[in-house]
């Protein structure tokens, strides 16, 4: 058993002017409106989610995205609305958000 039910990792890369990255879509925006939606909901620490960010995770060109363990399902969204939507049916609901998943 993990340490954490979810752990969800954003891509908060910042790569040099011109170049393609995740932080210039709002990425630590989002990472930071996700990490305090799930404590609002009382659902960090151990047992339930815990939200981080990360350096590049090498999909630039698919960005920004998250991906979220221990399942290894790879999102990308576009504002809070789809982070609201992949907090509450993946995270809560347990059901992938097939609309917003990378293959």
């Amino acid at each position: 058993m993990t340490y954490f039910k979810h752990h969800v990792f954003f891509c908060c890369n910042q790569r040099a002017e011109g170049e393609t990255c995740c932080a210039n879509y709002g990425a630590v925006e989002m990472q930071t409106y996700a990490k305090d939606h799930i404590k609002a909901l009382a659902l960090n620490g151990p047992g339930k989610v815990r939200i981080n960010k990360a350096g590049c995770l090498e999909r630039c060109d698919d960005g920004p995205v998250l991906v979220v363990y221990p399942e290894a399902v790879w999102y990308t969204y576009v504002d809070k609305s789809d982070i609201d939507e992949i907090i509450e049916r993946h995270l809560v609901g347990g059901e992938v958000v097939e609309r917003l998943r990378l293959k």
